[in-house]
């Protein structure tokens, strides 16, 4: 487990509107003079680098109503890795891309405060879920992500939003699920539902993942379509959930998370064990680093490894020939449409069922609960509340 890091935030007082008005709404952001101070202040040592620090509540100025928008009052968001990525600029500076400014949060569960002129599929009171396409391309898959690269679009980690209505989908409040475990699916369910296992020779597949919340909900799809799924994980709370839902347990601490040659050697000799020899077909790696490697290992003939993951590293090597011969596969996919959106939500409660971080956090806690995602130390799905006042229809979601 990573070593917490000292807080050295201290939370901004947010200036209120010069006219003395309503204030604006509070949002998070992130800024790329922030990022140069922490840099500076930690030499550039990314393992001493405090998220948090960069992580800053200011208001947002929302954009006039569209004929085609919707107003929305957050009620809940959860920590997201891209955010992570944002305030370390590790993979590309992108609030400096930004023009130096950005508002992250694209995951968001909210109240419909009003619609434009010529919205007909939601009205005032409708509680929502968002999705991260931020502009669809030609096939209808994202070209950019909301919140992330999507030019001009303010994130969700504030108390309100100015979205198109086609950025929303109903929450299926009646799927089971509490409003927290609601709250954890919108943007991982939408990198995952595209991952469909196929059987091709075979009708039941020995199916692998590592880490987050992606490769569990990858796990449950697997698990409810017949597959064999078996979860490596370091933390003991979401191995317990897993395995509560017939999905194995490993414990990659007792793989040293695959650290040196051997521990990727043992774990391959320890999966090889469970599957009679064989290997898995499938390997979810949501995560690159040092799992990659090992995933690569574990994989039977035909095997695929596929991923949309970043979090540990970006640049990932493998033996061609090796592959080749063991005719591997090593795939990669992105968020998807806004239709299928639409559909990895009606699995929600039914297939979906996530794991969430046992503290709920405040809104104002919100810059600790991304720096200790990055310090992973947290039992699950990070869920920030960021209303206080919920609205009656979803009151009794609360446990």
């Amino acid at each position: 487990m990573a070593k917490a890091l000292p807080r050295v935030l201290q939370r901004p007082t947010v200036p209120r509107s010069p006219t003395g008005s309503t204030p604006m709404p509070r949002a998070y952001c992130i800024t790329a003079e922030a990022i140069a101070a922490e840099r500076k202040r930690v030499n550039d040592d990314l393992t001493k680098f405090d998220i948090a620090s960069v992580i800053r509540l200011d208001e947002v100025a929302l954009r006039a109503l569209g004929s085609n928008d919707v107003r929305l009052r957050i009620l809940a968001v959860s920590a997201e890795h891209n955010v992570d990525h944002a305030a370390l600029a590790d993979t590309t500076n992108i609030a400096e891309a930004r023009g130096g400014k950005m508002y992250p949060g694209n995951s968001a569960v909210g109240e419909v405060t009003a619609v434009g002129a010529s919205v007909v599929k939601f009205k005032v009171g409708d509680v929502v879920v968002t999705h991260c396409n931020g502009e669809p391309d030609t096939y209808g898959y994202p070209l950019r992500i909301w919140a992330y690269d999507q030019p001009d679009s303010i994130g969700w980690y504030g108390e309100e939003a100015v979205v198109a209505d086609w950025q929303i989908i109903p929450a299926p409040l009646g799927c089971g699920l509490n409003l927290w475990e609601i709250a954890a699916l919108p943007l991982r369910a939408l990198g995952i539902y595209r991952l469909k296992v196929g059987r091709g020779q075979r009708a039941v597949l020995n199916v692998l993942g590592f880490g987050g919340g992606v490769s569990e909900l990858f796990l449950m799809l697997a698990a409810h379509e017949g597959h064999r799924a078996i979860f490596c994980s370091g933390s003991p709370e979401r191995r317990k959930h897993l395995e509560s839902l017939g999905i194995e347990p490993i414990d990659q601490k007792a793989f040293n998370r695959f650290t040196g040659k051997d521990d990727v050697k043992n774990f391959n000799k320890h999966v090889k064990g469970m599957t009679g020899g064989e290997g898995v077909q499938i390997v979810c790696d949501m995560l690159r680093g040092p799992v990659y490697g090992a995933g690569l290992a574990v994989l039977a003939r035909m095997g695929v490894n596929v991923s949309a993951g970043w979090q540990l590293d970006t640049g990932c090597n493998y033996n061609s020939a090796n592959l080749s011969v063991r005719q591997i596969t090593v795939d990669h996919v992105h968020y998807e449409t806004v239709e299928a959106c639409h559909a990895a939500t009606e699995l929600y409660g039914s297939v979906f069922r996530p794991t969430v971080h046992r503290e709920i956090y405040k809104f104002e806690d919100l810059p600790r609960a991304m720096a200790e995602m990055h310090e992973n130390v947290q039992t699950g799905i990070p869920i920030v509340r960021v209303a206080e006042d919920l609205p009656a229809s979803v009151r009794h979601l609360v446990p």
